[in-house]
């Protein structure tokens, strides 16, 4: 069923990975200028990749495991990008000398994906568990 819990966070992980990137910027330099995702592949290619498994798992609501599978690996590519945002972070010199930059809300997004990812593969396996249970009683 599509209308199940665990699309709605699916889903919401789609829109913070594939149309939020566009509107809010991941940090702005000390000039002022935005800095977007489109400005690296890495960034680029990551956020793509997370949307296309959201929506690959939207539409394979019939195949539990599958979506299951699918999520795993969306959570993955949210860690690894999540992990260049931080290197980013931290590998940034000179800012003492310069004017400070500002980090932007989109360096959040994959957290929050995460954490949907998360809680659509909890509401999966409460479903998978409870076919099983009524499998049993056959």
């Amino acid at each position: 069923m599509i209308q199940r819990i665990q699309t709605v966070y699916i889903f919401l992980v789609l829109v913070f990975s594939g149309i939020l990137p566009f509107v809010f910027p991941l940090w702005k330099n000390g000039n002022g200028d935005a800095y977007y995702f489109m400005e690296n592949p890495f960034y680029t290619g990551l956020f793509a990749l997370s949307a296309t498994l959201s929506a690959v798992s939207i539409l394979g609501y019939k195949k539990r495991q599958n979506q299951f599978v699918l999520n795993r690996l969306n959570m993955i590519s949210n860690v690894i990008l999540l992990g260049l945002f931080v290197f980013r972070l931290l590998s940034v010199s000179g800012e003492a000398t310069q004017l400070v930059s500002e980090k932007g809300i989109g360096m959040f997004l994959p957290i929050v994906s995460i954490v949907s990812l998360v809680l659509a593969n909890r509401a999966i396996k409460k479903d998978e568990d409870l076919v099983k249970s009524v499998d049993r009683l056959r």
